[in-house]
């Protein structure tokens, strides 16, 4: 897989170029990786509920065909865009995103941290009281409270045409968090998300990128 350390980047540009990309690749065209940051952008999915933008403000809204509910993209944030030819990696998109999902959670590891996947709820979460901790999510979920006092710190919304994806999977390194309390992330009023400052991790943007840019090539290598 090509790694590109693409930096910062207007989101309307990456999502074109993403598009024209994947139209445009054959058979024998080589799976990309591009690792982003935006500037500040409220994103929606396909099945994304304008009732989700709770106040927007200033911070611009782009409808995407990615799956998924709304998120935000910020300063601080890495977005990693990986463009893979699934049918020659053998993959269903199931496993495809279990693998984006585990590549999140070897890079948290990798500072010590331990992410939790949630199920029905696409992304990766931290224990806000003991992100480092690793003791597994146990019993029944608590009524009301379907996220058992976890932060979101990655979120994840794909596109797959003929077998060829885009979009990928945003992990929150350093960002100005309040606008996400200006919308219900992913659909969820209420849920709390964090980045890894939050929790006591310092790094560098770039840093963050490579370890997660490693890991999601390790992870997607056919």
């Amino acid at each position: 897989m090509n790694i590109e350390l693409r930096g910062r980047t207007d989101y309307l540009v990456a999502y074109q170029a993403m598009q024209d990309f994947t139209a445009a690749r054959g058979d024998a065209t080589p799976d990309v990786l591009w690792l982003c940051e935006h500037p500040p952008v409220f994103t929606l999915g396909l099945a994304g509920k304008t009732e989700h933008l709770l106040a927007p403000g200033d911070i611009p809204v782009v409808a995407t065909n990615r799956g998924g509910q709304v998120t935000y993209h910020g300063p601080g944030q890495v977005v990693a865009y990986p463009m893979m030819d699934l049918r020659r990696a053998g993959w269903f998109v199931k496993e495809y995103v279990f693998r984006l999902e585990e590549a999140v959670i070897r890079t948290l590891a990798h500072y010590g941290a331990t992410g939790h996947r949630v199920a029905g709820a696409p992304g990766i979460y931290v224990r806000i009281d003991d992100p480092f901790s690793h003791r597994a999510l146990t019993g029944p979920v608590p009524a009301g409270d379907p996220f058992r006092g976890l932060g979101k710190i990655a979120a994840l919304g794909v596109k797959v045409s003929r077998h060829r994806t885009y979009h990928g999977v945003a992990l929150n390194v350093a960002m100005d968090l309040e606008p996400f309390s200006r919308i219900n992330p992913c659909g969820y009023a209420g849920l709390q998300t964090v980045d890894l400052s939050t929790i006591g991790i310092t790094t560098p943007w770039k840093d963050a990128a490579q370890v997660l840019g490693g890991k999601l090539d390790a992870l997607l290598a056919p």
